[in-house]
């Protein structure tokens, strides 16, 4: 795929996994970054499992990015939240 392709299935991706996992996107470029990430991961874990990963600009490979680009999202999300709970119990006004 070109890297045309790549980002265009990244934007897609990361668009609906944003949706499914917080009900909002994250912006574009991270959308875009998310899910093509997403797609290496999904393709990765998809071909580890003997299930067919990215193959083209198609249906499937969407499905395969979604799936990878959730699973990111979910990890990005937890670490904000552990970055932000330590904020919090880090601040001067606690201390």
């Amino acid at each position: 795929m070109s890297i045309i392709a790549w980002i265009i299935l990244g934007l897609i991706a990361g668009f609906i996994a944003s949706k499914i996992v917080n009900k909002q996107g994250e912006g574009i470029i991270l959308d875009i970054v998310l899910g093509v990430v997403g797609a290496i991961v999904g393709g990765f874990i998809f071909t580890s499992v003997g299930v067919g990963g990215v193959t083209g600009f198609n249906l499937w490979s969407v499905v395969v990015a979604i799936v990878g680009a959730i699973i990111v999202l979910l990890i990005y999300h937890g670490n904000v939240r552990l970055e932000q709970s330590h904020a919090v119990l880090s601040s001067p006004a606690l201390l």
